[in-house]
């Protein structure tokens, strides 16, 4: 069965590289969302401005339609997308019931350790605690979520992930 999979988390928690290197365990294509975004999205980011609601609006659309698309033609894919709040995740799923969320989960301490080592064209890491600030962590009643701490190697989280019952 064809599976939508959002890796969720906020910048630096690793969504590219886990996407990346858990698609062929999963036979599923890999699509980093950042590069869904429309230019004036990119152009704040970049700026370090914080994206408001309305600028992901037709992001997270985009993405649902995506996904939508492969599930239709009976392929999965993987779409990296920080989905922080419960309103972008449920927009996502919506007459959508292929789609699953995978939460990589970390602490400030830890990602903005890593984010501070890396350049990324779209997320100055002075945007971090905006992301933080703006997550929504999923609740109980968010079924088709699944976590991940990403305090391991990524080997061990992509093995975690593929093992999961809920992509299977």
């Amino acid at each position: 069965m064809a599976k939508f999979i959002i890796l969720m988390g906020v910048s630096g928690s690793g969504k590219t590289v886990i996407g990346k290197a858990l698609a062929p365990l999963i036979n599923a294509e890999f699509i980093d969302g950042d590069n869904l975004h429309a230019q004036r999205n990119v152009d704040k980011m970049s700026a370090g401005i914080p994206l408001t609601d309305a600028d992901r609006q037709d992001w997270l659309e985009l993405i649902a339609q995506v996904g939508h698309k492969h599930v239709a033609q009976g392929t999965s894919c993987i779409i990296a997308c920080s989905a922080l709040k419960r309103a972008y995740r449920d927009l996502l799923r919506k007459d959508n019931d292929s789609i699953c969320f995978v939460y990589l989960k970390g602490s400030f301490e830890l990602i903005h350790g890593r984010i501070s080592k890396r350049s990324h064209q779209y997320m100055p890491s002075s945007l971090l605690e905006s992301q933080f600030e703006t997550l929504e962590e999923p609740q109980n009643d968010e079924t088709d979520v699944f976590v991940v701490s990403i305090d391991q190697e990524i080997p061990q989280i992509v093995n975690e992930i593929a093992k999961a019952e809920i992509i299977s």
